[in-house]
């Protein structure tokens, strides 16, 4: 039971950390649109990477600089990509405020996507869940590590499932197409600072 509440707690911590994965949950949230969906990706998605770093393989992940490489520029270009549409989301009230005073809908095929590429091209998820939660689960025998993992993936499904569902109780706030802007303007700058954090590592 000790490892499970050292996983949830540590996994906790680095879950609600203000970021690329959770900015755009919290925007699925507002819009209650596919949220299901949306936190069910990204909290299956870190339970997978979290048995995987579980098992040890976090381990020659982090050895490969390499592989590394690739992820931090692919996540950064992903991210700035983004970063310049929330810029002109932010820009251009009408296509904040369409069909009644709701944000514009979103297939579920690009909500899926945008999902999974802001869980798999964001270089700090592995270094969270493979690296770091594996590397302190191998402090445990064989079966505390599994309890470990499972305290972890259980603050990640808590975690997403609070920030998707409890965003939908702040939607009268964004009725108005300011609030809109302005949250899209914060996410921009998150996206952009994010992503030279990934990239600035490389010219050292």
């Amino acid at each position: 039971m000790n490892a499970l509440f050292q996983g949830f707690a540590l996994g906790a911590g680095l879950i609600v950390a203000i970021g690329s994965q959770n900015a755009y949950v919290l925007r699925q949230g507002l819009k209650r649109e596919h949220v299901l969906i949306v936190v069910l990706l990204c909290a299956l998605s870190d339970a997978l990477l979290i048995t995987v770093g579980v098992l040890g393989v976090g381990t020659l992940v982090a050895q490969s600089e390499e592989l590394l490489t690739l992820v931090r520029v692919a996540g950064a270009l992903f991210l700035m990509a983004y970063g310049l549409r929330a810029v002109r989301a932010a820009l251009r009230a009408e296509y904040l405020e369409a069909a009644g005073g709701e944000p514009e809908s979103t297939s579920i095929k690009r909500v899926v996507l945008t999902t999974l590429a802001f869980t798999y091209l964001n270089p700090h998820v592995y270094l969270d869940t493979l690296v770091l939660l594996g590397s302190i689960a191998g402090q445990f025998d064989q079966v505390g590590r599994l309890y470990f993992g499972l305290g972890a993936a259980c603050a990640s499904f808590a975690w997403f499932f609070a920030l998707g569902f409890g965003a939908g109780k702040l939607a009268p706030l964004f009725r108005k197409p300011v609030a809109w802007q302005i949250l899209d303007s914060l996410i921009a700058i998150i996206m952009f600072v994010l992503a030279f954090s990934l990239i600035l590592p490389l010219f050292r």
